[in-house]
């Protein structure tokens, strides 16, 4: 889909701009093996031109555990983008690097029990891999045949469950996710918002779970569905992430050619 130029142009013009990212889907192809996932070349090319921009911050907003999403992005400690892990509970910034929550190790307790719970659970189902989160643990079923991925869903539901009613549960492109804090990617575009001081967001991502940061985008704001979808929230939706990256690449060089801006960063 070709994004109207007037969309665009308001994110070309604002005097603070904050580009917030899904990482998995939008920027990088969805991998059998999660860790794998990288950036592709032309995404990449395009978050470096943004981050070039003065008034202007690139975010990757994830529910990655914030180590997690580090290696995958290939972000270092010298990186001008900030991080938003863990679905907004996580956060990096230049200037005070990695910020988490202090929680109550009971609920960290919890969460290990749990989490060693489902392994055992789904440890005969081929393909069933069970990923440990900061804040709990993802049952990923992609490479999984579709009974034995409704097996370890169905058992893994049972056991969060009847232990853990109370905890959060997403579900996401062949993932289940549970976790006992409750922060959305909503939370995360709200917090860098307020970091930023943007003026306009533009937030993309691919999949259910950015649905809430969706909904929550302003007026002036731009929300983009990355790949196809039944329904969504989002301002456009672009057909994969080469299109999606031609999109940012448009938008840096259109924000680039506008020239003079002038802001103090955080």
């Amino acid at each position: 889909m070709t994004v109207d130029a007037t969309l665009l142009d308001r994110l070309v013009s604002a005097p603070r701009l904050l580009v917030a990212l899904d990482f998995d889907g939008t920027l990088s192809p969805l991998e059998d093996d999660p860790m794998a996932a990288r950036m592709l070349p032309a995404a990449r090319t395009a978050v470096d031109a943004l981050t070039a921009l003065p008034c202007t911050w690139v975010a990757l907003v994830s529910g990655r555990s914030l180590s997690d999403l580090r290696i995958i992005a290939e972000h270092g400690d010298d990186s001008p983008i900030l991080l938003a892990g863990s679905h907004g509970a996580e956060y990096w910034t230049p200037q005070t690097g990695t910020v988490e929550p202090a929680d109550d190790p009971v609920d960290v307790a919890l969460r290990d029990r749990l989490r060693a719970e489902a392994e055992h659970a789904t440890a005969t189902l081929p393909g069933v891999w069970i990923e440990p989160k900061t804040f709990g643990f993802g049952v990923h079923t992609r490479k999984a045949a579709p009974p034995d991925a409704a097996k370890a869903n169905a058992a893994v539901d049972e056991i969060v469950t009847s232990a853990a009613p109370h905890w959060r549960r997403r579900t996401g492109h062949n993932i289940v996710e549970y976790a006992f804090r409750d922060e959305g990617k909503d939370t995360a575009i709200a917090h860098l918002r307020e970091l930023t001081g943007a003026d306009a967001v533009l937030f993309a991502g691919d999949d259910i779970t950015d649905e809430d940061a969706m909904r929550s985008l302003e007026d002036g704001d731009l929300g983009v569905h990355v790949g196809a979808v039944a329904s969504t929230s989002a301002d456009v939706v672009v057909d994969d992430i080469p299109a999606f990256a031609a999109l940012l690449a448009r938008l840096a060089e259109e924000r680039g050619a506008r020239g003079g801006i002038d802001c103090e960063h955080v």
